[in-house]
């Protein structure tokens, strides 16, 4: 349990960081309010620079969560055990294992994750605070944050499920036409509802992890703003 727990700690870290670096480079200034263009701009930068952590994080989550589906297949431990055979099997390839995947799943899933997130919070600060995001309590900005999960997931399912289907595989894709190719699979066994199977049970279980997420980061740098004054 440990060891996805360090690497989701891990990427999170990555992510929230390159997203105030994104935002920062554009606005020029912390004290700036970024648009909802450039709140896009930033996250889908951030999905770029995540992804090399996201990937390899993904796919030991995605292989053992298939592992343990399979009753009686337990060939691997856990995501240590399963990291060793595949760098051992396919060296690097094995550990990047889907990777351009990913970056194409991250592109439009944080994009649309931090500007869901900004403009329900920004309505609710116009609704509650005089326009004055730093006022907002601990609900709003977890509606908020859940709006930023909604987002997520819609922006980026299919490309999610093409992922899966890459980094399940029996080997490390070649070239660069896999994506495609798994999208014709998926399409030619399941047709459209294929790319959206799961959809729902992704949605919701991202409302409360997406709420508590953005909660907690908000809270967060208001702390370490106000102790800096």
């Amino acid at each position: 349990m440990g060891s996805p727990l360090v690497g989701i700690a891990a990427v999170n870290s990555l992510l929230f960081w390159a997203y105030s670096h994104g935002k920062r480079l554009q606005t020029g200034s912390s004290s700036v309010e970024p648009t909802l263009g450039q709140i896009a701009i930033a996250g889908a930068g951030a999905g770029v620079v995540n992804s090399i952590l996201a990937s390899p994080v993904e796919l030991l989550k995605v292989r053992l969560q298939v592992q343990y589906g399979n009753a009686g297949n337990t060939a691997f431990s856990g995501p240590v055990a399963l990291g060793r055979h595949l760098a051992s099997q396919f060296g690097a390839r094995g550990i990047m294992w889907g990777f351009w995947a990913t970056v194409a799943r991250e592109i439009p899933a944080y994009a649309a994750f931090y500007s869901a997130f900004e403009f329900a919070k920004r309505r609710f600060a116009h609704a509650l605070t005089d326009g004055d995001t730093d006022k907002l309590g601990v609900i709003p900005l977890m509606i908020s944050g859940s709006a930023g999960g909604v987002g997520y997931w819609t922006a980026s399912y299919p490309l999610d499920v093409i992922k899966s289907r890459v980094q399940n595989a029996a080997a490390p894709p070649r070239g660069l036409g896999y994506m495609a190719d798994a999208a014709k699979a998926i399409y030619r066994e399941q047709g459209v509802r294929g790319f959206f199977r799961g959809y729902s049970t992704s949605v919701v279980r991202s409302i409360p992890a997406a709420g508590v997420t953005f909660a907690v980061y908000e809270l967060t740098v208001r702390a370490l703003n106000s102790g800096g004054k």
